[in-house]
């Protein structure tokens, strides 16, 4: 999300009601979590679990009227034009990329409020917007980067909210086994929870469409396992895909998820072990999908970003993808990212930094990534 300059977070007043997503979830979605994990909840996530118990009827009730009202509508909806999905790892910008393609009004995404609320938001986002700013911290405690409702986010928070199978159910039960990690890769998936995932991402998508009618950005760091069955799904998309150095992804990756583990998690206490297994893994079923879809795609669908360009030169960087992908002049957009470099320019980075042990782990579980896109020499 959007960096911020320093300034005082805002403090929820009402901690036990802070946005959660299970908060979007129909009843349906939310008790086949909670049974599927055995109701394993932490003693002092109770509390958590007795409030989504009752949002979630309320949640029903709004995506009735949603559908009653829109249902016929966004199913006859089509895109306004070709998505483009932009792909990479947890942590290795595809949230800054994300956002600077957000800056070209051509483009819409989907909003913070929208992943979150899939079933409703056309109903309900401009009250949220309204009155439930308060409601949200101003900073990520991941990155400190800016949060608001309006703010585009991955939709992957929003399949998880609609029940598609993917990964992120783990955050509601993070010492219970990892569900559909087969999702991370277009051959490993299930044939059955694809066709799920498939309605689910279309029906979205075609919702978003419907409200906005511009063509999509897209960011979610699973889809990159996914790149086959997006490339067939969308036969016209782009695809950007996002390189930074394996020794800052794992230490910010397990940041991440240590963070969301404990803002959203129904249980008290992840795991680490569990955790450095999650993040092992998901990098190989991701990458092992990637390569060998990349093969089948055309050359100039596919464009590869490293992190480490993108910050150093963002507007030759951004200017190098306008022209691969001709999605239109890049000239008014250079001045908006001249523009956001100088609001931003007292934003760092954490620096999170790796013990020599680590680096050796890093650079063995994640050896190909290293050396295919050049880091094994780098620091």
């Amino acid at each position: 999300m959007t960096a911020s300059p320093k300034s005082k977070e805002t403090v929820n007043p009402y901690p036990m009601i802070a946005p959660r997503f299970w908060h979007g979830m129909t009843s349906s979605v939310w008790w086949s979590m909670l049974s599927r994990n055995r109701f394993r909840i932490s003693p002092s996530k109770l509390h958590m679990a007795v409030i989504i118990c009752f949002v979630t009827p309320i949640i029903d009730v709004l995506a009735f009227i949603q559908h009653l009202i829109h249902g016929r509508r966004i199913r006859q909806t089509k895109l306004a034009g070709p998505p483009i999905f932009v792909l990479g790892h947890w942590r290795s910008g595809t949230t800054l990329m994300h956002e600077l393609l957000h800056l070209d009004e051509q483009f819409t995404s989907p909003s913070t409020y929208q992943c979150f609320a899939p079933r409703h938001f056309l109903l309900t986002e401009p009250w949220m917007i309204r009155f439930g700013n308060f409601l949200l911290p101003e900073k990520r405690p991941m990155d400190n980067m800016k949060v608001g409702w309006q703010l585009p986010q991955e939709d992957e928070f929003a399949l998880l909210i609609l029940g598609a199978p993917t990964p992120y159910f783990r955050v509601a039960f993070p010492n219970n086994p990892v569900p559909h990690m087969d999702s991370l890769g277009s051959k490993t998936f299930d044939p059955t929870k694809l066709d799920h995932w498939k309605r689910s991402v279309d029906w979205f998508f075609r919702a978003l469409s419907y409200h906005t009618p511009k063509p999509l950005i897209i960011k979610s760091p699973p889809h990159t396992g996914r790149l086959g069955v997006l490339a067939e799904m969308y036969p016209d998309a782009k695809f950007i895909h996002m390189i930074r150095d394996p020794r800052k992804l794992y230490p910010s990756t397990m940041k991440l998820w240590r963070v969301l583990d404990e803002v959203q998690s129904l249980q008290a206490k992840t795991d680490p072990e569990l955790l450095h297994r999650f993040v092992i893994e998901s990098l190989h079923r991701m990458y092992d999908s990637f390569e060998i879809d990349r093969q089948k795609i055309s050359p100039d669908r596919v464009i590869d970003v490293h992190y480490e360009d993108l910050v150093a030169q963002p507007i030759e960087t951004m200017k190098q993808i306008y022209s691969q992908f001709q999605i239109g002049d890049f000239a008014p957009i250079a001045k908006k990212i001249e523009e956001r470099q100088t609001t931003e320019k007292d934003y760092k980075t954490n620096q999170l930094g790796l013990d020599v042990e680590t680096e050796k782990m890093v650079l063995r579980e994640w050896h190909d990534y290293a050396k295919k896109y050049g880091y094994l020499d780098s620091k």
